[in-house]
């Protein structure tokens, strides 16, 4: 696979424009962000490097696949760890919430964040330099990409949840263990689905979530 290029993101392959399925104001402000991601990327670690030559699909197509399932009413979204942005970022271009908050503890990938919300024009965002256990917020949807075991994201999430929230985690080949291991602490709805970019990948859809063992 050819490497990224270096001055910033490439231009999107027409079956991901396809797949996307948005305006092209949407995905120019997409660019703009993946092209901040290039740049950024090369003073400290936001993505794997080698993720670079195939940006679209690795990143931007991976978030977005969220954007279809998140609950309309859910209004507020918090996405967990956000890093680079991811979903959280890609969600808020794509105008998924009213209200969008990326936590990220780590100030200079807080600081991208921030510019990367002013450069795509996403004045809804809001992002919080803290750690998610400090954090008071609450909100109808949660979102987080490869930040722990299922387990360990329920802890995390639970008392951001507004009653009825949903939950969407991207995840892995080791779901189905993670969910066996949840199941002795949280009670939930699971929805399982596989992901439109990695066939290994999963979309774990959780809803009515509560603390103790079915």
């Amino acid at each position: 696979m050819p490497a990224a290029p270096a001055e910033g993101a490439p231009p999107p392959p027409a079956e991901i424009v396809a797949a996307l399925g948005v305006s092209r104001e949407t995905l120019d402000r997409l660019r703009v962000y993946l092209d901040l991601l290039f740049r950024w990327n090369r003073a400290i670690n936001l993505v794997g490097r080698s993720t670079l030559a195939d940006p679209w699909r690795r990143h931007v197509l991976d978030s977005a696949q969220l954007h279809p399932l998140l609950p309309p009413a859910a209004g507020t979204l918090i996405d967990l760890g956000s890093g680079a942005g991811l979903p959280g970022l890609v969600l808020a271009v794509m105008e998924s919430m009213a209200e969008v908050h990326l936590v990220e503890s780590d100030g200079r990938k807080a600081q991208f964040l921030r510019e990367a919300a002013r450069a795509t024009g996403c004045g809804h965002v809001r992002v919080h330099a803290e750690r998610i256990e400090d954090l008071n917020l609450k909100a109808g949807a949660i979102t987080a990409r490869a930040l722990a075991p299922l387990p360990r994201l329920l802890e995390l999430a639970a008392p951001l949840m507004r009653e009825g929230a949903t939950c969407l985690f991207l995840k892995g080949r080791s779901l189905a263990r993670e969910l066996t291991e949840a199941g002795e602490t949280w009670t939930m709805d699971a929805d399982v689905r596989t992901s439109l970019v990695d066939p290994d990948g999963r979309i774990l859809i959780l809803k009515g979530i509560r603390r103790g063992a079915a």
